[in-house]
């Protein structure tokens, strides 16, 4: 089973948490085990699996990232100023995998599934969850 998750997002760097979106994706597909993927399309975007206790974790990651990816050095900034995003997107990565147990995600207490925006604010940002059972 697949189906688009879509996404506004109102700042240039924010991490948006998707776990409901994709709790919402799973209880529509009646799957009970299997594996669910979340994959971000767009270059200059990405998955993250998180806690969620409270925004800091989020916020260092940000923080983090700005650090060792600043914005306006690269070469690609010449074409449309975003080097930075794409760097941070290839090295968080488009996608995560989360094990489907008796139709739940199999993430911990204190996980949540993060939508990372590297190149926001975005009017449509698109997501694939992707639901594969073995029941």
């Amino acid at each position: 089973m697949r189906e688009i998750i879509q996404l506004v997002t109102q700042r240039r760097v924010v991490l948006v948490d998707i776990t409901p979106q994709v709790e919402s994706v799973v209880q529509r597909s009646g799957i009970q085990n299997g594996l669910v993927s979340v994959y971000a399309q767009g270059a200059t975007a990405a998955i993250m699996i998180q806690e969620n206790w409270d925004d800091s974790v989020q916020t260092d990651v940000v923080n983090l990232l700005a650090k060792m990816i600043p914005r306006g050095v690269w070469l690609h900034d010449a074409q449309d100023g975003n080097g930075d995003s794409h760097l941070k997107s290839g090295l968080v990565g488009p996608s995560e995998t989360i094990p489907l147990i008796d139709g739940k995600l199999g993430l911990s207490t204190w996980q949540n599934v993060f939508f990372c925006e590297f190149d926001g604010p975005r009017n449509d940002r698109r997501l694939v969850c992707t639901i594969i059972g073995n029941d």
